[in-house]
């Protein structure tokens, strides 16, 4: 059974503000903020917390003024996030007065049906202001805040909680979830059609065609896969008009809603700082993941001919590149000539083989001993960290280990590298990510209870940092 983190998605017109309530909410920078107008020109995600409950947040591009030939650009944007998004928080500015863009972001957010805020930011500067303005918006929940003094976050935060799950749990349809992600024009949906073995996918060569989710049930050894098509992520900078502004957001959807996911490569283009983005994502979910090599059959050397040791060259610079997920294995496809199409099943079924795998608790223990004997956990004096015994999460999709230890803040990021790399050469774990957590030994022993999908009180956010 596959395991979604609400989304909650922060929409309005350019340079209100979103940029700095998404970075006063993670407590630390992660989106550009500048004065000037239109500085996001992406959709940057990260995972937050708060308080029980964890939840992806999007600091979306800001919204303007049609001045392309898309005049349905507020609209779309909007459209999209209510698809993809649980919650919707509409941002506005307290010292200018309601714009016709602050009403039409409103009416698309309500339409959607989904839990929409309207967030009057920078109250700081609301000297004099009629505030009362802004209820003719229509959104019963409205916050005042200033990320410059703190003003109104954690009441916007306490009243985001109730309306969201701690944890969703998608319906058991014993199904395999596969996402198809990658930049534009990689071979997505090429390849969505030779796995699906129909065309039920739109194919053309203008980069950016696949706009919405494509799904495809198929069946392999009498095992139901849905096969889910993504929009192509752009680069940053290269997100001109409304339509694809929300496409990171939907394949942040699609990757929740996943077992396993293919991150296609163009053979023509390999090792772009994007495709490590997306790589990123995928592990901060907690997924399987394939690097897939696409468009495998047009690699030539300089006679025009087949490369026999281009295979050889390629996977080198992907495996030094990529070496923060060296557990997901690389494949090489073509979907014209249909090479290793197949292939992807075999792996698909063997990744989810190891994402269910459980090992005994005597076993994991004898494990710990042995890293331990061979490499002690460093320290400082009279600190010297101590791990005690350890247990694999029993309600994680994600193969996830609780070791319980003393003085854990003194235990190295290094270490935790040190022990996943034993784990993977004894129990392999291919194509998956693994979490390793150190929980402070007099913590109460919830076994089972997994910091990843409901972080607790105890030292939950030094785990998710270290």
């Amino acid at each position: 059974m596959s395991k979604k983190l609400p989304i909650v998605a922060i929409v309005g017109r350019a340079n209100v503000g979103k940029s700095s309530l998404f970075n006063a909410i993670l407590e630390r920078k992660e989106a550009i903020v500048a004065r000037e107008a239109g500085t996001t020109r992406d959709s940057i995600m990260a995972k937050a917390e708060y308080g029980e409950n964890q939840f992806w947040l999007v600091d979306t591009a800001g919204i303007k003024d049609p001045e392309d030939d898309f005049e349905f650009t507020i609209q779309e944007q909007i459209i999209q996030a209510a698809d993809s998004a649980d919650v919707i928080w509409v941002v506005v500015e307290s010292d200018v007065p309601v714009t016709e863009e602050d009403r039409r972001v409103a009416k698309m957010a309500l339409k959607s049906r989904k839990p929409v805020f309207l967030v009057v930011n920078k109250i700081d500067k609301a000297k004099g202001q009629d505030l009362t303005q802004f209820l003719k918006l229509g959104v019963k929940d409205i916050f005042h805040t200033s990320t410059t003094q703190g003003r109104g976050i954690d009441q916007r935060l306490t009243k985001l909680v109730e309306v969201i799950p701690q944890v969703t749990e998608l319906e058991d349809d014993n199904r395999l979830h596969i996402a198809l992600l990658g930049r534009p024009n990689v071979g997505k949906s090429s390849l969505f059609n030779s796995l699906a073995k129909k065309q039920q996918a739109i194919v053309a060569d203008k980069a950016g065609t696949t706009r919405d989710v494509n799904r495809a049930i198929v069946k392999y050894h009498e095992r139901e896969m849905e096969i889910m098509d993504t929009a192509g992520i752009r680069r940053s900078g290269k997100i001109e008009v409304g339509i694809e502004k929300f496409s990171v957001v939907r394949a942040l959807a699609a990757i929740e809603q996943s077992d396993v996911c293919l991150l296609l490569m163009d053979a023509n283009e390999l090792n772009t700082a994007l495709d490590q983005k997306i790589a990123g994502m995928v592990k901060e979910a907690g997924k399987g993941l394939i690097l897939v090599v696409s468009k495998w059959d047009t690699i030539k050397n300089e006679e025009g001919e087949t490369d026999p040791f281009a295979r050889d060259r390629i996977a080198a610079e992907i495996a030094q590149t990529y070496d923060f997920v060296p557990w997901a294995p690389l494949i090489f496809t073509s979907a014209v000539t249909g090479q290793n199409v197949t292939k992807i099943f075999e792996l698909v079924t063997e990744i989810v083989e190891e994402r269910k795998k459980r090992i005994p608790t005597v076993q994991l223990n004898k494990f710990l001993r042995e890293m331990i004997d061979k490499h002690p956990p460093a320290g400082l004096k009279n600190r010297q960290p101590k791990l005690n015994y350890m247990v694999q999460e029993t309600d994680n999709p994600t193969p996830a280990f609780k070791i319980f230890s003393s003085h854990t803040q003194y235990i190295h990021w290094s270490y935790r590298r040190y022990l996943e790399r034993g784990m993977r050469e004894r129990w392999s774990f291919t194509g998956t990510p693994v979490q390793i957590w150190f929980i402070e030994k007099h913590e109460t022993h919830r076994h089972g209870n997994s910091p990843t999908l409901a972080p607790r009180k105890h030292n939950s956010r030094a785990g998710l940092k270290k």
